[in-house]
């Protein structure tokens, strides 16, 4: 019988940036297969440019996502890119700090909102699952303002360890590597990159998947 898996998040659970295959999603269904010893099937709901306001909505309001979330037993989640690149690109120079603490609190209020709405969602679930969170690196490292942001984030949903839910720690795997790890854009993974996320969040373990 199938592990069903279910990706949800902006364009790095698309794979952006990537040849077809390449991103994190299936390299990292791929392993969890070999790990678990049982075909792992994956629906991906992925949407380029998503923000975490916009992942919030779409699991409270999608009966399709919200289906598939709850009967996933792997969920991955990526978000919160987009929220920096956004209060990256609207900040005025003279008060970016004020700018992205604002947004930051934003990102971090929503993040909690999609949080509990997973967990009612998986309310009475009778097979056990597991929810992985990928941590952020900073595709700005020559703004102090973002590192600051991307740690601070990064912080937070670290916070929300429990018995089903890990993230993966991203940045440091990054930091000083953006030049061999991104893509052309300079901002979203190349195939080598989303490799390194795969093995982060396969680092984590699958219990009590497998």
């Amino acid at each position: 019988m199938a592990v069903p898996y279910t990706a949800v998040g902006d364009s790095l659970t698309v794979g952006f940036g990537a040849m077809p295959g390449n991103g994190f999603v299936p390299v990292y269904r791929g392993m969890a297969e070999r790990r678990i010893g049982e075909f792992v099937s994956y629906e991906n709901f992925g949407v380029n440019g998503l923000t975490s306001s916009e992942l919030y909505a779409n699991m409270k309001r999608s009966p399709q996502l919200r289906n598939s979330l709850k009967e996933a037993r792997i969920i991955t989640i990526s978000i919160g890119g987009n929220d920096l690149i956004r209060a990256a690109k609207s900040a005025p120079p003279q008060n970016i700090a004020q700018h992205f603490n604002k947004a930051l609190s934003q990102c971090q209020s929503n993040f909690s909102g999609i949080m509990q709405t997973l967990n009612q969602l998986k309310q009475g679930s009778k097979s056990p699952y597991i929810v992985r969170a990928v941590g952020l690196y900073n595709p700005y490292p020559q703004v102090e303002a973002a590192t600051q942001w991307v740690q601070q984030f990064n912080r937070y949903i670290n916070g929300y360890w429990g018995g089903s839910y890990a993230a993966a720690e991203i940045f440091s795997s990054f930091y000083g590597r953006e030049h061999e790890l991104l893509s052309f854009d300079h901002l979203h993974p190349n195939g080598k990159g989303y490799k390194v996320i795969a093995e982060q969040l396969g680092r984590l373990g699958y219990y009590p998947v497998a």
